[in-house]
């Protein structure tokens, strides 16, 4: 495949994964990492390639989030510091060990609190501002495992946030404004290791998440919390079911 060609699919790839991560607050890197790696990419490059694409459309998703009054200063703060040193771990681990091993522990998770979120849009109504207790150690794990594993940050981050009762929608705009910085340090861990990867992928990705972004950020203000809360439970329950596919295969 040429790669004129491999750009315009990945563009279109980036542009979807982008509106369907900014509309539920996740799904961006396992969308992109998985085509990467059923393409043959090896997954320490497949990560590396998703996290260089994520620094951009993470950036212009995390700033539309913020214009649209989607961020919670504190809980963005309380979540970039500790997922930044996890990600550098993370991709650091990744350079140099097979990642399989965290997917026996990120699936049964995505299983679970995919169900506990559908079933919660009937129970829950009342919703919490604050920045509940453990945050930042969430913040820590979701880093290492998303540049480890090519993603699970927002899936992580945001599944457990919403199910504890907080903002679907300030969760999802402070969790991608994050994740923004998060990405750009597991990139300058990648670029140290296994350098910058195919270019015309990367540059694919960042174009179509970054023409996509400011559709996801509109999208996600206008869905009730509850609508946005169970299409995440959905959401997450795909990409556990996906998972234990790869688990089997």
């Amino acid at each position: 495949m040429a790669p004129i060609s491999e750009f315009l699919i990945f563009a279109g790839i980036g542009a979807l994964a982008q509106l369907v991560d900014g509309a539920l607050g996740m799904a961006y890197g396992v969308t992109s990492a998985g085509l990467l790696l059923s393409l043959g990419m090896p997954p320490a490059l497949a990560s590396a390639s998703v996290h260089y694409a994520e620094t951009f459309t993470c950036g212009a998703s995390g700033l539309s989030h913020w214009w649209a009054g989607n961020v919670q200063r504190r809980l963005f703060l309380v979540l970039v510091i500790p997922g930044v040193i996890g990600a550098i771990i993370g991709a650091t681990a990744l350079a140099h060990l097979p990642p399989l091993w965290m997917r026996y522990f990120l699936t049964p998770y995505l299983l679970a609190m995919g169900l506990f979120l559908v079933f919660r849009t009937a129970q829950r109504k009342d919703r919490r501002q604050d920045v509940p207790r453990g945050t930042g150690v969430l913040g820590f794990v979701a880093g290492l495992l998303d540049a480890a594993g090519g993603g699970g940050w927002s899936a992580l981050t945001v599944t457990t946030m919403v199910a504890r009762g907080q903002e679907p929608r300030m969760v999802i705009g402070s969790v991608h404004l994050a994740k923004c910085i998060v990405s750009l340090a597991a990139s300058i861990t990648f670029l140290l290791s296994i350098g910058q990867g195919k270019l015309h992928v990367v540059l694919g990705l960042i174009l179509g998440g970054v023409i996509a972004a400011p559709f996801g950020a509109w999208l996600v203000r206008r869905l009730p919390s509850r609508v946005c809360t169970l299409m995440a439970g959905f959401a997450v329950l795909a990409l556990g079911i996906y998972n234990f596919y790869r688990l089997l295969h």
